[in-house]
């Protein structure tokens, strides 16, 4: 009975340290995972702030593919 308790006890603890060290793996996925959300948000705010820019550049490839502007030729 006691040795059954000590062998419970000794497994529990051993569960919990491989817990513990495993944390390093999970914190350098949480860093990615930071990182990833902030490169979304640089980009999606730099295609707000270039909007104009990015419509006036499709605009002039389209008249260009289109044949519309003479200044591609």
């Amino acid at each position: 009975m006691i040795k059954n308790l000590a062998l419970r006890v000794l497994v529990a603890i051993q569960g919990l340290e491989a817990k513990v060290q495993d944390e390093e793996g999970q914190t350098l996925a949480e860093y990615g995972l930071i990182m990833a959300v902030i490169a979304v948000a640089v980009v999606a705010a730099a295609v707000v702030a270039f909007r104009g820019a990015i419509t006036g550049a499709f605009s002039s490839a389209t008249d260009c593919l289109s044949g519309t502007n003479v200044a591609c030729k």
